[in-house]
């Protein structure tokens, strides 16, 4: 069991969220706490990585590498990146 104090605006805050939404407050705070936590995971993961290509460790991989590998087309300069269709076609 955790017991916190927030500041009151905070708690208001979260009291309407839930009242609005028909959760817990307990919800609510579960799902911040458990998105935070892996956000500073993956901050943890990006560091360590980012330590081994500085020390020579491992090595960059080319973006044109990583957009044929996982099936992203770039298309047009200047517009947003588009996943390829599966079967290869080339059609959206």
């Amino acid at each position: 069991m955790l017991a916190i104090r927030l500041p009151e605006k905070i708690e208001e805050r979260l009291e309407r969220l839930a009242k609005r939404t028909g959760r817990t407050t307990a919800y609510y705070a579960r799902q911040a706490i458990i998105q935070h936590l892996e956000d500073l995971e993956d901050v943890a993961i990006a560091d360590k990585r980012l330590e081994k290509f500085r020390t020579g460790k491992t090595r960059s991989v080319p973006l044109s590498r990583l957009l044929r590998k996982y099936g992203v087309d770039s298309g047009q300069p200047g517009t947003s990146l588009s996943r390829k269709p599966r079967n290869g076609s080339g059609k959206n």
